[in-house]
Order: C-alpha cells, then sequence, then structure tokens
C-alpha cells in the first residue's frame, strides 16, 4: 500500500510541508549581501545547490514575505546582482541558524551572531571569516513565481579554509570538511556518517548512456 497525494487537490502550505521533509537533506547556503546603505545581511536559505560546472552556477530560492514583498536578502541580489554564498559546518551552525532571526534593516545579522567578515575578491559584499567555503557569485539569471525568487548565480571566486583543498590534484579534503545539512520541519543534520558503495567504475568520458559522469 502506498500513500497517494494529488498536489494539485491541496494548497501550498500542505506541500510545502510535504516537500521541504521529504526532499532531505538539503545543503544551506549562507548569503552575505549589501543593502544601499552599506549594511551587510546574512541569512541562511536551504532551497539551495548547484546546478553544473561550466558555467559554474548555483541556484538559491527565496520565498516572498506574507505580504508579497522581497525579503532583504532578495531585494539586494535584484539590486545590485551581486551576493556571496557560505557553506556552514558544524561550528558555525548556531550562528548560522540565528542569522534566520528577524533584525531591523540597519542591523548586521552577523554583528548579533558574533561572526567577522573578510573583505571579497570580485564583488561588493564580503565573505564570512568564520566559514569553511566561500563562493563569490555574480546574478547569471532570474526566475519568478507567485511565492518565489529564483536567484541563479555565477561563481566568480572560491574561498576555502586552509588545508581543505589541494590544489595540486583539486580534492577536497573530506576528512577536515563536516558541513550541516537542513532536515525535515525544524531539524538539521550533520555529514559524519559516511560510506561509500563499491562497484566498478564507469567508462571514462561517460555513463552508460554515453553522457558525463555526475560524480557525488
Amino acid at each position: 500500500m502506498t500513500t497517494e497525494v494529488d498536489f494539485s487537490a491541496i494548497g501550498a502550505y500542505e506541500r510545502y510541508k510535504l516537500m521541504a521533509s521529504l526532499i532531505v537533506p538539503r545543503p544551506i547556503a549562507l548569503i552575505t549581501t549589501l543593502s544601499e546603505d552599506g549594511v551587510v545581511n546574512a541569512a541562511p536559505f536551504s532551497m539551495f545547490n548547484m546546478l553544473g560546472e561550466e558555467p559554474p552556477i548555483v541556484m538559491v530560492s527565496i520565498n516572498r514575505l506574507s505580504d508579497g514583498e522581497l525579503k532583504d536578502t532578495a531585494a539586494h541580489i535584484a539590486r545590485s546582482g551581486e551576493f556571496v554564498v557560505h557553506i556552514a559546518d558544524e561550528a558555525i551552525a548556531g550562528q548560522m541558524h540565528h542569522c534566520g532571526e528577524r533584525h531591523p534593516r540597519n542591523v548586521s545579522e552577523l554583528e548579533k551572531v558574533g561572526l567577522t567578515t573578510l573583505p571579497s575578491r570580485s564583488v561588493a559584499p564580503p565573505r564570512i571569516a568564520e566559514a569553511p567555503v566561500a563562493f563569490e557569485c555574480k546574478l547569471w539569471e532570474t526566475l519568478e513565481t507567485e511565492s518565489r525568487q529564483i536567484f541563479i548565480g555565477r561563481v566568480l571566486w572560491l574561498h576555502a579554509r586552509e588545508g581543505l583543498i589541494d590544489t595540486e590534484r583539486w580534492r577536497v579534503q573530506l576528512s577536515e570538511y563536516f558541513p550541516v545539512g537542513r532536515f525535515g520541519a525544524s531539524f538539521y543534520t550533520g555529514t559524519r556518517e559516511r560510506f561509500a558503495l563499491n562497484q566498478p567504475a564507469p567508462e571514462a568520458g561517460g555513463d552508460a548512456h554515453g553522457g558525463p559522469i555526475d560524480t557525488l
């Protein structure tokens, strides 16, 4: 027996609850942007992922406020076309979570949670010094739905904690990397329990259907 749900017969809230609790775990983008007055805004979003490497693009989906207005992050990206995506690890998970709290627009969430900034290389918004990874992004394309602004950003620059990346082999030292993800409801999940599936590698250059290999 299976539970059958006709998505056209339920509301957006019910669809959100089901999708957000079943499509898990989701990576979290802790995004910094700049207001017109130069205030650094920081907020976490779990409807986020990479979309490709050529060009190198990432996607973040930001819901509108109840009155239909854009959240600060969305408004800043739409205006300036620049943002920085950080991956939060265990060390800053609590601070990342509290960046999601509402504050007056003239108050930086980073100051409230005790995180500090460093200058970016190619965009105006600064990066978070304590984050293990930061991707500087320029807006590539925007999609709009009734409830969301979906921003596709092109990655211009990557910052990584010292020792995290081997730039001779272009390998990430996964033994030193412990990002957190969003699970259902108000839960988060860690990434320490890992396993490999031992199987013959596909032929170089493609999968069984002749396309490029998508690596996990």
